[in-house]
């Protein structure tokens, strides 16, 4: 009967605490465990040849010691003539019939050694191997940092080979590429590789360690966070020339977060070498991928299936660039450059826009809008209209949206050079993006349009034009956003706002209707935005017969109306059934707001209202 010992291979970058993490295995203990420091290391020196200098480089090569060496140091070179499989099998033998781990750390540049699509099978000597791989990732930054603390033994050398993230990156590939691998990789199943951010063991080691062992079936111990200061059996003879540092430690500490999480070892703060920028810029896009899979990233928040209302908008299709430069991104590696000026000052227009069976509701109003607002703002180097439109539908027919969806269009002042308020050092044009979501008009992020909704009226007053213009759709919205706060801890749905007269103007989100006696009646616009749906709908009443008034109202007034109804794109018609407490109404829907919600869902089909979404190829 074969005896089954899993084998885990480590494959890390230098710099990146994988011999502390080797050290969590060593202390495992060798009744059941054994540590193997860089088997492929050797092999990795010969077919380098004279390309990587190392001090010990002919010493290696050869297996034979420096001269003055103990028979114990002089034993430890020869065993670097091994090769990766006899050093697993040597080891294999050394485990009892129960079996046992195996973990064998590599540095990821010595991966293309390794065979992983045919890995050793142990069948001749009556043993089942079954293989398992970390990618143990470090922030490159962090990595290149202390670069230069080991500068005497690899000659300040950064290739991205040498670096190894990139690296880290081909064997995820590989891995994940086999026939038997699983399409995804979640911290919470048993996977043939799980990726470890190095930070996140350092920050919770008892954690780290214990999810790894769950993983891969063996048990956890607690050894595992402690060791022996100074050199160890499992250390490779190169140990004194790179590990001084973990020479030091006594394991991981716990439950001391301003404190190191390797005990012995000091908190450094380091200088990054200008000249190892460029090995930076190569290795920072496989690092953010890499680390979406570690546990850190997923437990970062509530779980996607938690918190998206569609599980389909967990795998958005995300535009944004300048003028000639925008490009479609996947939702997790979307991002604005910190020099962006809506960043910077909240220096942006925007729009919302719907989209509904095969065509974009009242998509010229909203860009001519967006125009006007890029033109107040004295926007330069603006996207054409034809760029805007291109991206919209290369955007939806990305990601498959037709029907049932919401955009919302962005136009920064763009990036600038230097940060400042000033626009003269917005040198590369306006950004554009395109946030695009499966989002129905009624939901979590919107509004129920058959029972209505509560509102509160809001301390803080509408900016005037005096202040902000609301003409200008602009990107500074705390004036929204803090009434928003104010509904929430009230348990409402929004804030009714007024103006600085105390006469209302608008919610913090929507334009706001109300029907007194058969007359419907909207705030004046010299407070709010003139909202586009606001304006359809002063339309349909005039088609409908209903007289409309556009004047100054008071709180009072509202409070006291037969309807009230919000406007806005993204949940069209909503009925307002309380503000402040107070019941408007009879408490329900009413009938003109029911009349013109069920006209209003006809626009899309109008000719004149809607643009037609060209027909999208798979």
């Amino acid at each position: 009967m074969s005896k089954t010992i899993t084998v885990v291979h480590c494959w890390s970058a230098p710099r990146s605490r994988s011999t502390a993490f080797l050290y969590s295995f060593e202390a495992r203990g060798a009744q059941d465990t054994v540590a193997i420091d860089e088997p492929l290391y050797r092999e990795w020196l010969i077919q380098r040849g004279d390309a990587v200098a190392r001090p010990y480089r002919d010493h290696l090569i050869s297996g034979t010691a420096p001269d003055g060496a103990s028979e114990k140091e002089s034993a430890s070179w020869r065993r670097e003539l091994l090769n990766l499989d006899d050093r697993i099998r040597e080891a294999a033998q050394a485990l009892p019939d129960q079996g046992g781990v195996i973990f064998c750390k590599h540095m990821a540049k010595h991966s293309f050694l390794y065979n992983f699509e045919k890995e050793i099978s142990g069948e001749d000597i009556g043993v089942n191997f079954q293989h398992k791989h970390i990618l143990l990732v470090r922030d490159p930054v962090a990595v290149l940092s202390s670069w230069g603390a080991a500068a005497s033994n690899h000659g300040n050398v950064a290739t991205p080979d040498e670096v190894g993230i990139v690296p880290l990156l081909a064997i995820y590939s590989a891995i994940q590429s086999r026939p038997s691998a699983s399409p995804s990789v979640d911290a919470g199943q048993k996977q043939p590789v799980i990726v470890v951010d190095s930070d996140d063991l350092f920050n919770d080691p008892p954690g780290i360690l214990s999810s790894i062992c769950s993983c891969f079936d063996f048990e956890y111990r607690d050894s595992m966070l402690k060791w022996n200061p100074g050199p160890h059996d499992c250390d490779g003879p190169w140990a004194s020339w790179w590990y001084a540092d973990v020479h030091k430690s006594t394991g991981w500490k716990t439950n001391k977060p301003e404190s190191d999480a390797v005990v012995g070892v000091t908190r450094r703060y380091r200088t990054l070498d200008p000249r190892l920028s460029s090995a930076l810029h190569v290795s920072f896009p496989a690092y953010e991928f890499l680390r979406r899979f570690t546990k850190g990233y997923l437990t970062r928040g509530p779980a996607a299936e938690t918190i998206y209302e569609d599980a389909r908008n967990a795998n958005l299709l995300v535009w944004i660039g300048a003028p000639g430069r925008g490009r479609l991104y996947p939702r997790e590696m979307a991002g604005v450059n910190p020099w962006d000026s809506s960043v910077q000052g909240g220096d942006a227009t925007w729009e919302g826009i719907r989209v509904y069976r095969g065509k974009i509701l009242l998509l010229e109003k909203h860009l001519r809008r967006l125009y006007k607002s890029a033109k107040g703002l004295g926007f330069e180097n603006v996207h054409s209209k034809d760029e805007i439109m291109e991206a919209i539908f290369r955007t939806l027919a990305a990601n498959g949206m037709r029907d049932g969806a919401h955009m919302r269009l962005t136009l920064t002042r763009g990036e600038k050079c230097t940060s400042s308020m000033n626009p003269k050092f917005n040198v590369y044009g306006t950004t554009l993006i395109i946030l695009p979501e499966w989002k129905p008009t009624e939901g979590a992020t919107t509004y129920d349009n058959t029972a209505g909704i509560s509102l509160i009226s809001a301390s803080q007053r509408r900016n005037s034009p005096q202040v902000v213009d609301s003409k200008i759709h602009h990107n500074n919205l705390i004036n929204n956003i803090l009434p928003k706060i104010q509904a929430n801890l009230a348990g409402c749905e929004d804030a009714l706002m007024l103006d600085l007269e105390g006469y209302v103007s608008e919610t913090n989100a929507t334009n706001i209707f109300m029907v007194d006696d058969g007359v419907l009646i909207t705030p004046h616009a010299d407070h709010c935005l003139p909202g586009i749906t606001r304006a359809s709908v002063l339309i349909l009443a005039a088609e409908l017969g209903i007289t409309t008034q556009v004047r100054r109202v008071s709180l009072a007034e509202f409070h006291a109306a037969d309807e009230v109804f919000t406007t806005g794109t993204m949940g069209e018609l909503t009925p307002v059934t309380k503000i402040d407490g107070r019941v408007i109404g009879d408490g329900c829907r009413g009938p003109i707001t029911a009349k013109l919600q069920d006209v209003y869902k006809t626009l899309p089909d109008r000719p004149g209202w809607a643009t037609e979404i060209p027909e999208f190829e798979s």
